[in-house]
């Protein structure tokens, strides 16, 4: 397959032709990544069975592993859910459009192909210009998981895209004004108690607040059956880098002192090093890559899919990375990466 490349900067974002022609694909059954305000996105049409096969095979993505429905605007279509509850009204009138994924019960005609053989579908507006002119030209909702080969880290610049799915889909869309950095926060509100099941840019204190009632969270919920995955995400490691991930947890001192520790281990064994740092601490490593979080979490996670693959770029064989403050968006980053570290944490 060719995939065609098109970029958008500036001016070309009013150009219809960009979108005419992405929305000609999408309805032909075929596969399009556009960029959203999280990550880049792999968007079939949703009620379209056979497209929809193809975003796994391009993906090499388990099928038990549901997809998340793009719309265009705040209103979900008819064909798409049973019924919205009034707490989820409240987060859709809140917080769409934006980085928020809230599942629901889905409507008669919803495939298992993207609900990974559930009773709901996970639905979200994006906010992003270029997703959005995009949906609401093709008249579609569209499914679209991360742009991304499964496992790998989740793509926030064309090139990552390219790296992984050129030759794999029909068209990609370049517009590196992907600003998040990780996957939306999804929020299941079938049940009783709303349950984040990933976290992510819209924090659990930021929906407590809009619902005026508790929620259970993955540090305060009950523990999660994953053999069948309720979102993106739960079930299989994710977002990994191909050098070896160890996360850092402890008092900022001794977490300094055992990384640096380990990094003149790794370095007699010849192999190449990395460190994943805030940046105060950036100057304390001599290790072979040494990558800052930035000064805060959000941009922590602005940054996290390309500091993994700029890991990967520079051959680093093993990778430490300190933990950050599991609070607000810091949540959503450690979730990150204790799935790309498949959970190896060291508590100093």
């Amino acid at each position: 397959m060719v995939t065609k490349h098109v970029y958008i900067t500036g001016e070309e974002a009013a150009d219809e032709t960009i979108y005419i022609e992405a929305a000609k694909i999408l309805k032909d059954g075929g596969l399009v990544v556009f960029p959203t305000e999280t990550v880049y996105g792999l968007g079939a049409d949703a009620f379209n069975r056979e497209a929809c096969k193809k975003i796994y095979e391009a993906k090499g993505r388990p099928s038990d592993n549901p997809l998340i429905v793009h719309i265009a605007g705040p209103d979900i279509p008819e064909q798409l859910v049973r019924e919205i509850p009034e707490d989820a009204k409240k987060l859709m009138e809140t917080f769409w459009p934006g980085p928020l994924t809230i599942i629901l019960k889905k409507a008669d005609g919803v495939s298992d192909i993207i609900t990974g053989g559930l009773d709901t579908v996970a639905v979200r507006c994006p906010g992003h210009a270029v997703a959005n002119r995009l949906l609401e030209l093709s008249g579609l909702c569209v499914a679209a998981p991360s742009a991304n080969i499964s496992g790998r880290p989740s793509p926030t610049r064309g090139d990552h895209v390219i790296r992984d799915l050129d030759g794999r889909v029909d068209m990609i869309i370049v517009d590196d004004t992907v600003d998040v950095g990780i996957e939306s926060t999804v929020i299941d509100m079938t049940v009783e108690v709303p349950v984040i099941l990933r976290p992510g840019a819209v924090t659990k204190e930021q929906i407590r607040d809009c619902l005026k009632r508790e929620i259970l969270s993955p540090e305060t919920g009950p523990e999660q059956d994953i053999s069948v995955p309720r979102a993106p995400g739960m079930k299989y490691r994710h977002y990994a880098p191909e050098g070896a991930l160890s996360i850092v947890r402890g008092d900022a001192y001794a977490v300094r002192a055992f990384i640096e520790n380990e990094v003149l281990n790794v370095k007699e064994s010849s192999l190449k090093c990395a460190v994943l740092c805030c940046d105060e601490h950036a100057r304390s490593y001599s290790a072979d890559v040494v990558l800052s979080y930035g000064k805060d979490a959000a941009e922590a996670a602005a940054g996290l899919y390309n500091m993994l693959r700029t890991c990967d770029r520079k051959g680093c064989d093993v990778i430490f990375a300190e933990g950050v403050e599991e609070k607000g968006i810091g949540l959503a980053v450690m979730n990150r990466l204790i799935k790309a570290a498949g959970h190896n944490i060291i508590d100093v």
